[in-house]
């Protein structure tokens, strides 16, 4: 289940407009360049950032998201036409062979169920050609990011074309283990409303991480940081291995 920020099309339409700084993205899009990637599959796609970026370079992308609203805001875009969406989680896709599969920003923790956690990796690798990579990042949760999930930290006020000002915020809600649930509060001042949306997200291991995907076949090649973001997350690149002749 998507959380509300992204199922909710109030929230889903001022997503990008507070979500501004993609700078996260460049390097999925200098890793696609440099494997050659000609054809990739984004899982959970959102509002279809990367895929559009990717297609406006003569990719072929596919972008599979489980939020009705952000699927339509961006089958809305410009240029959206040249990608194939497909709303679901990634059991939902038909058979692809793909060159690179993608789960940006916070799409890998956002599984939190390991039954659907296994699929989506099942699923990835069914996808990706002999050869092929598998690409995602996860927060190390030895930095404890979680401690800086407050109001204090995050409140701003956005000012949203169409929209007028828009007041958000974040609140830790639990830390239970390895889930760290936390809610995000957004007031528009245009009429006062006031929504939320909870979500909670996996801190995984590097080493359980690791070992899932060896569990489904991938040889993992590189865990790496992300550049933007030194120290703070773990970046996996898990290729599928060439077929033996």
């Amino acid at each position: 289940m998507a959380d509300e920020s992204f199922i909710h099309p109030r929230l889903a339409t001022i997503h990008d407009v507070l979500e501004s700084d993609r700078s996260d993205l460049a390097p999925y899009i200098r890793l696609a360049e440099r494997l050659g990637a000609r054809r990739v599959l984004d899982i959970g796609c959102g509002t279809g950032v990367l895929a559009l970026l990717l297609a406006d370079r003569g990719v072929e992308v596919v972008g599979v998201d489980p939020a009705t609203a952000s699927i339509d805001v961006a089958r809305g875009k410009p240029g959206s036409e040249r990608v194939r969406w497909i709303h679901g989680d990634a059991g939902a896709l038909p058979p692809l062979q793909v060159d690179l599969v993608t789960m940006t920003a916070n799409v890998a923790q956002a599984i939190v169920d390991p039954q659907v956690w296994r699929t989506t990796l099942r699923v990835a690798y069914e996808a990706l050609r002999p050869g092929g990579t598998l690409v995602f990042e996860t927060r190390d949760p030895a930095r404890r990011a979680w401690e800086e999930w407050n109001r204090g930290a995050s409140y701003r006020v956005t000012e949203v074309p169409g929209a007028g000002g828009v007041e958000s915020w974040v609140e830790l809600l639990e830390v239970r283990g390895p889930l760290v649930s936390f809610r995000w509060t957004f007031v528009f001042a245009a009429d006062g409303q006031v929504l939320t949306s909870d979500s909670t997200l996996r801190f995984r291991e590097r080493r359980e991480t690791e070992a899932d995907l060896v569990a489904h076949g991938f040889l993992v090649d590189d865990v790496r940081d992300a550049p933007d973001r030194p120290g703070r997350e773990f970046v996996f690149l898990a290729r599928r291995p060439e077929t033996s002749h």
